[in-house]
């Protein structure tokens, strides 16, 4: 199997595919849209890779970062996606993104991902629950179900962004709130628990 390749950037396609020469022999790896951006011809590049087997072909999926892979290798080992339509997804969401829709129950959000339904998303918001690490999962239960406490974990997790709050600090703050309580207290404990991180 081959997890990863350095080399230098041969050419790069507009179906997001790039060939990396990596000693002497040319590696054809699909990749997102913003990696694709980056992957500059003449550049050198590492990328972290998953390599995909079947019984008529075999093709290698790339990634900048150890997380993304992760994140993919989620979608693709969910019922009725693909590779191709995992790419799309990490085209659209980003990992840490995707994250944050799975935690919040929104659908929505996953339905602009090209061929994605709202059947499929919903099936997909229950799926990568098991298979993501999504923070404050009662609530997230809560929100699908119709409850409360999803919705004031979205709502805290606006305000917390409003205040300008990064997504990983932000993410790694709900995951240690109760999964219950309304959403003024759930902001109160956020922002002490912030203000005690940055102290």
């Amino acid at each position: 199997m081959i997890g990863s390749l350095r080399g230098d950037v041969l050419e790069r396609d507009t179906d997001s595919s790039v060939l990396i020469e990596v000693g002497g022999v040319g590696y054809l790896v699909s990749v997102t849209s913003r990696a694709l951006a980056e992957l500059e011809p003449g550049s050198s590049a590492f990328l972290h890779t998953h390599h995909h087997i079947r019984d008529d072909a075999q093709q290698l999926f790339g990634f900048t970062s150890r997380d993304e892979r992760r994140t993919f290798q989620a979608l693709i080992g969910t019922h009725g996606i693909g590779p191709a339509l995992a790419m799309s997804i990490l085209d659209v969401h980003p990992p840490a993104a995707l994250v944050d829709l799975v935690a919040t129950g929104d659908h929505a959000a996953l339905t602009l991902v090209p061929k994605v339904g709202p059947k499929t998303a919903k099936r997909l918001i229950i799926e990568l629950r098991d298979r993501l690490t999504v923070p404050v999962l009662d609530g997230a239960e809560s929100a699908t179900d119709g409850g409360g406490g999803g919705s004031a974990v979205a709502a805290v997790r606006d305000a917390l962004s409003g205040l300008g709050y990064g997504t990983e600090e932000i993410r790694d703050t709900l995951r240690d709130l109760p999964s219950d309580g309304d959403s003024e207290t759930l902001l109160r404990d956020a922002l002490k628990s912030l203000g005690a991180r940055n102290a």
